[in-house]
């Protein structure tokens, strides 16, 4: 009798188990089947505002190079106008300056030395335009501009997108309001949406030479600092309600 009464307790834990088994089943499967929307009436659409930025900053690379056979002379001469910028820089509180690469790096011809080149570049950056090419026109006294480039600072930048971001929003809207017309909708609603900002092409400037023009005093390079062109793009999927 007791062998009896546990086969019997036995069978009915497995019954229980196998039916809690089966509701877990059934409940899984209504959740999966709730998240999982009828994919239709769905239209896709994109949209885009851009706006032209008048740039606001001027980044400017300098460099001290000087060529021959003497390493040690060529640095200490390198070294010497290096020092001589970065002092004049002091007293342009609106430009930041910051100290670039330091090379030596042989010249050859063909296989063989024949010389040694140092160079050691000077990075300046303003919104000051007026300050930075007067302090540039003063450096190339002793140093050559290597390259030169105006653009947006990142705060422009970013206020410029975040007011571009609900212009291109409100044109997806008005968009999706055009399709929802079109296709006698009585509503819609945003399915995904996906955003992304580009442009601001910089216009540059170059500048170089083999050596510093040697001189009293160099007049200040002709700088237009021109535009930007902003874009920010919204693209998505809306889903038409009947």
């Amino acid at each position: 009798m007791h062998k009896i009464l546990v086969n019997r307790c036995n069978r009915l834990r497995r019954w229980r188990s196998l039916s809690l088994c089966a509701l877990l089943c059934l409940a899984g499967g209504a959740a999966v089947a709730q998240e999982r929307e009828p994919l239709f009436n769905i239209v896709s659409l994109s949209a885009q505002a851009e706006r032209e930025v008048a740039n606001d900053t001027l980044v400017a690379v300098l460099a001290a190079e000087a060529e021959g056979n003497d390493t040690a002379a060529l640095a200490d001469g390198v070294n010497r106008s290096m020092r001589e910028a970065l002092r004049a820089t002091q007293a342009y509180k609106s430009v930041k300056a910051r100290s670039g690469s330091y090379q030596t790096t042989p010249v050859y011809d063909k296989t063989r030395i024949v010389r040694w080149r140092v160079r050691q570049e000077l990075r300046l950056e303003s919104t000051d335009f007026a300050a930075a090419t007067e302090l540039i026109g003063k450096l190339q006294s002793t140093l050559i501009v290597a390259r030169m480039s105006v653009g947006l600072s990142p705060e422009a930048r970013r206020q410029t997108e975040n007011a571009l971001l609900s212009e291109a929003i409100a044109a997806f809207n008005e968009r999706a309001a055009i399709a929802r017309d079109a296709l006698k909708a009585k509503g819609y609603r945003v399915k995904e949406l996906q955003v992304s900002a580009g442009g601001g092409m910089q216009p540059r400037m170059y500048a170089a030479g083999a050596v510093a023009m040697r001189a009293e005093a160099v007049s200040a390079p002709a700088l237009e600092a021109g535009t930007s062109q902003i874009q920010v793009s919204v693209s998505g999927s809306v889903q038409l309600q009947q």
